[in-house]
């Protein structure tokens, strides 16, 4: 086994595969799926539905699955976690790549979520509505490499999947400090933490989580929320949705069937997890 690293969707990739033919076409699939689902490029996929205007339209196969992906962690969450919340994203500062954001004066006025659903390869919305695909693809890209067998392991910003028996992953909590290592085996992962990207807005500061239910950035007592699944893009929801219910998050996580275990790092750096955590010996 060999391990690289690389860029893509504007985070680090770690990538564990057999040879450096199955390196390559990991890189070349991030590639391709940023290509298709950044909110950046202006000449991607995505950003050229964000600017048009019809209430019908019909995406490509990859961007399809990755819109059916968001869908369903959009209902598996009941609507905690939704990728139409691009509108209050920008709207909050960040409408460009995080190492531009600038700082804002004031908060901006409340951003409702527009309708959205996915039919096939068909997205239907009764209004313009900007989407923010960033955590969905990013763990639907690290599924799709590791179940077409290119690699064995891929990790991308907080989102890992692994077909490896053997695998352990640590877990950092916002100060850089390893708080454990999980035992993960086949399976995934993911980590969310609204410490990473922050900037201020007016005398307060602002970060990339927004609460669809109202808005603005999400006010949690949970710094950073780790969610154990079957795959990276229903991990990667179901953390979100864990750090957006704060108090009743592990609760939450301990009565969903696809979830195998919760972990979270509260504001005063308490740790908190769920029993079915398995960690490292």
């Amino acid at each position: 086994m060999i391990q690289v690293q690389f860029r893509a969707m504007g985070t680090d990739v770690a990538v564990v595969a057999h040879n450096e033919g199955a390196i390559e076409s990991t890189r070349h699939w991030f590639e391709s799926a940023e290509q298709i689902c950044s909110r950046f490029r202006p000449d991607s996929e995505l950003s050229q539905i964000n600017n048009r205007q019809e209430t019908r339209v019909l995406l490509s196969p990859v961007l399809g699955a990755v819109m059916r992906e968001a869908q369903d962690a959009r209902r598996r969450t009941d609507g905690l976690v939704d990728v139409g919340v691009g509108s209050a994203v920008e709207a909050w500062g960040y409408d460009r790549t995080f190492v531009e954001v600038a700082d804002l004066n004031q908060a901006p006025a409340r951003q409702q979520v527009p309708a959205w659903s996915v039919s096939g390869d068909s997205l239907n919305r009764p209004e313009p509505i900007i989407f923010d695909l960033g955590g969905i693809a990013k763990g639907w890209s690290c599924d799709i490499a590791v179940e077409r067998g290119m690699a064995a392991i891929v990790s991308a910003g907080g989102d890992v999947r692994s077909s490896h028996t053997e695998a352990i992953v640590p877990i950092a909590d916002p100060w850089g400090n390893i708080i454990t290592e999980i035992q993960l085996g086949i399976g995934a992962l993911a980590t969310s933490s609204t410490t990473r990207r922050r900037w201020k807005v007016g005398k307060g500061e602002a970060h990339h989580l927004i609460d669809p239910r109202t808005g603005s950035p999400a006010d949690s007592p949970i710094l950073s929320a780790t969610v154990l699944a079957e795959t990276a893009a229903q991990a990667e929801a179901g953390a979100k949705a864990v750090l957006l219910l704060g108090a009743e998050g592990l609760a939450w996580a301990d009565r969903c069937s696809w979830l195998s275990g919760a972990l979270v790092v509260w504001n005063d750096g308490s740790v908190y997890a769920t029993s079915q955590i398995r960690q490292a010996a």
